[in-house]
């Protein structure tokens, strides 16, 4: 889900930078509102470096292949450090590993960095119920996991198949797009059985790391 470099024209870009910097400042006004706030960088730092190496690990989903993207682990575990560690892996998957591109890396923070701070607040609806269980925890951890991966997905397609080129085949790019589409229905539910566990294990070890 990654837009690479010299696909979308530059207002769209543009756009996408001055989005992630509102998102940027919005997260950290927020961040900066806790109790200590340098509490969680340890925490985020970690986080950022799995979200970073997850682009690396494939799971086949004939006739492609797509990769792991944690955006709503991340939101679920950061809470608001969330966009801005998806940020900072963004942009060395770009230099090091050319996913996406320095000119889209807004329009990619907002991608996977939006949905994951929904899946913190779907994430923290959790709280409403009086007595919170382990299966309430986990329910709202796969559906913070899958919601995550399902809205980045739409963002991208909506994105994409608005800017294709005029000179391109638009039928067939929007098949292709569509497919790619297609092919993360089932990561959807990897990354939210994946969350859940990650969930349950942190609640009986440290639950104070599921606080966002």
């Amino acid at each position: 889900m990654h837009v690479a470099d010299g696909f979308l024209p530059a207002p769209v870009c543009i756009g996408g930078y001055a989005a992630t910097g509102l998102m940027t400042w919005y997260s950290l006004r927020q961040i900066d509102r806790e109790t200590d706030p340098r509490q969680g960088v340890p925490k985020a730092a970690l986080l950022a470096a799995a979200f970073f190496v997850a682009s690396s690990i494939r799971v086949p989903v004939p006739p492609a292949s797509v990769h792991l993207v944690l955006n709503g682990m991340l939101g679920a575990v950061l809470g608001y450090f969330a966009f801005p560690a998806i940020l900072v892996g963004l942009f060395f998957q770009a230099v090091m590993f050319g996913h996406g591109g320095l000119t889209t890396l807004g329009v990619n923070a907002i991608i996977m960095g939006v949905p994951a701070l929904i899946s913190y607040w779907l994430f923290s609806l959790r709280h409403r119920f009086e007595k919170e269980t382990r299966w309430q925890l986990g329910v709202f951890a796969f559906l913070a996991g899958a919601m995550a991966v399902g809205l980045s997905t739409v963002l991208f397609y909506a994105i994409v198949v608005t800017n294709i080129p005029a000179q391109w085949n638009v039928d067939a790019e929007r098949i292709a797009v569509g497919l790619l589409v297609l092919s993360h229905v089932p990561l959807m539910a990897i990354e939210g059985a994946f969350t859940t566990l990650l969930a349950l294990f942190l609640q009986q070890v440290k639950p104070s790391l599921l606080e966002g």
